[in-house]
């Protein structure tokens, strides 16, 4: 199992340089494969009002800085106007965000580039609509596609979660990654901020590690009650070990034996 997790959103350097080393010491720690994931650029905050980060030079630059400092991987998502190969010159996984999970052209660019792509599914999306995501991508060279549920819509401004949809994307051959901050949001749910339930975080993540994900998913931050973007749904930094600790027993077990569906269906 591995691990992708940061801040939501670049507050600045000296917050990102923070998270990043605090991470890499525990991940060592605890003997879990790391990735450090903020964005540069917000696009689809709830309000135009909203803070959506440093931009695009000036975020590379920084994400640049964790690579040369920690020896850390980055992760960052990338929109549908965004110089995507500039990107990827620095970044080593690519991110799509879960609006734009439809968008052939977008959803193309990206994979074109080569590196690994982690696809969020839509909210509006059944797991099995994600095996046309992986053929698009296929079709223009890029079979190392990472397909990430973080929840799907229910009713008005809340999400749910459906495990059997992690074991129906495994299908796909691709890896399978569980978004446990996202899937907790409560989109637009402040009106024009979302909401979010932090607490359910270990209660989902503690399910997709059972149902045998490749990767898990949390957006965390020293003090998510000041956060800029997110903060709701955040992990609180300090309580990231604890979270850790029980997921890779958990991940130790189910990764003991087959999948037992896997010869059910």
């Amino acid at each position: 199992m591995f691990l992708i997790a940061g801040p939501c959103v670049i507050e600045s350097e000296q917050l990102v340089m923070d998270v990043a080393g605090y991470m890499k010491e525990l991940t060592e720690k605890l003997g879990i494969e790391y990735i450090f994931k903020s964005s540069f650029d917000k696009a689809n905050r709830s309000s135009s009002d909203s803070f959506r980060g440093p931009g695009l030079e000036k975020g590379l630059e920084i994400l640049q800085k964790v690579k040369d400092t920690y020896g850390l991987r980055v992760l960052t998502d990338v929109h549908e106007d965004t110089p995507v190969e500039q990107v990827a010159e620095v970044v080593d996984v690519l991110q799509t965000p879960a609006f734009l999970a439809r968008q052939t052209n977008f959803i193309q660019r990206v994979a074109r580039c080569g590196k690994p792509v982690n696809v969020k599914k839509g909210q509006f999306q059944a797991p099995w609509d994600m095996a046309q995501v992986v053929k698009k991508c296929r079709e223009v060279g890029n079979e190392n596609i990472w397909l990430c549920d973080r929840g799907t819509s229910f009713g008005y401004n809340t999400l749910v979660s459906d495990m059997r949809g992690l074991s129906t994307m495994r299908k796909t051959g691709q890896k399978v990654v569980f978004d446990a901050t996202h899937s907790v949001q409560q989109p637009g749910g402040m009106g024009a901020t979302s909401g979010g339930q932090r607490e359910f975080v270990p209660v989902l993540a503690r399910a997709a590690v059972a149902a045998g994900v490749d990767g898990v998913f949390m957006e965390t931050h020293p003090e998510p009650e000041k956060a800029l973007c997110d903060g709701p749904n955040m992990i609180h930094l300090h309580k990231m070990e604890a979270m850790l600790e029980t997921l890779i027993e958990i991940d130790r077990v189910v990764r003991a034996r087959p999948l037992l569906e896997d010869e059910l269906s």
